[in-house]
């Protein structure tokens, strides 16, 4: 399809979204998303990726259970995106009633307090926007970075939802960089999805006992400006709540070369972000393939 069509059929799709009474749009997403999802090309995908994180480094992890995992998979992607699309017709008043930071909300308390700024590295799990929107009402507003999406209209549209519960959003170009760098140095708080390489050229780390490439962003910026760095991961549940878990701060100073200063901290990163992954397998909605070349 044109991009035309395809930013029309995604914006019509969210208003309708927007609209449906509560936990209909829900019940109906989760269950498109297993119909589809099991019959998908991303099923191969999710199946060995879930399989790092559900089996052991020299054993498989059970056939029934993955596919229980896989299933719940799909089913919990769904969900995200339909409550992604509801949650800007929700009150401030709603949101934060059905969020609350089970573990660690004195980590980015402190680290904010400094006024050096705070990095915080998320995994593709749960709902990071209600995280967002929540630590917003908090008075520790957050910039995060998204892929630039064709035709323009339509990240446009993305970036004004976001922007409406108190998230920022910044492109993901040339002038990222430089604008995140602004934030933190402003003392502000710079969210970062890292579990993903989407631009190619990340760090090497070992990751659910592979080597794979995480992106070296959240580690460049924490050394390059003295920001505090935390991990953190936004679950979905119980019920119609979500509750966010935030990982001590990582060690992020220089004690060497950049490039290996970089390394070392990412590595870090990937390490809390495997326990993070580990507590809700099922909610890490990463749909190609992570450990394509182990």
């Amino acid at each position: 399809m044109k991009p035309r069509t395809t930013a029309a059929m995604y914006m019509f799709a969210g208003r309708i979204l927007e609209r449906l009474p509560e936990r209909a749009d829900v019940a109906l997403a989760r269950h498109l998303g297993v119909a589809l999802g099991m019959r998908s090309r991303a099923r191969a995908s999710l199946e060995r990726n879930l399989s790092r994180v559900l089996g052991a480094p020299d054993r498989a992890p059970d056939a029934a259970l993955l596919e229980r995992f896989v299933r719940r998979g799909f089913s919990n992607y769904a969900q995200y995106w339909a409550e992604g699309a509801k949650l800007p017709a929700l009150t401030p008043r709603t949101i934060t009633s059905r969020f609350r930071i089970a573990e660690g909300l004195e980590h980015l308390e402190d680290a904010f307090a400094l006024g050096n700024g705070v990095v915080v590295a998320l995994p593709h799990v749960g709902s990071w926007e209600w995280g967002g929107s929540y630590i917003s009402s908090l008075g520790m507003p957050m910039t995060a970075v998204a892929e630039e999406l064709e035709p323009p209209a339509l990240f446009e549209w993305f970036k004004a939802k976001r922007e409406s519960i108190g998230i920022h959003i910044e492109g993901l170009n040339r002038e990222a960089s430089t604008k995140l760098l602004n934030v933190l140095r402003s003392g502000g708080v710079v969210g970062l999805l890292c579990d993903r390489d989407i631009q190619g050229g990340g760090v090497n780390v070992e990751f659910f006992g592979s080597s794979v490439t995480l992106p070296g962003g959240p580690a460049t910026l924490a050394l390059r400006t003295g920001a505090a760095l935390v991990c953190a991961a936004c679950y979905t549940g119980p019920g119609r709540d979500h509750f966010a878990v935030i990982t001590p701060p990582i060690v992020a100073e220089r004690e060497g070369r950049l490039r290996d200063d970089v390394t070392r901290v990412t590595q870090a990163i990937a390490t809390e972000l495997e326990g993070l992954i580990r507590r809700a397998p099922e909610q890490w909605h990463v749909l190609e393939d992570r450990f394509e070349s182990a």
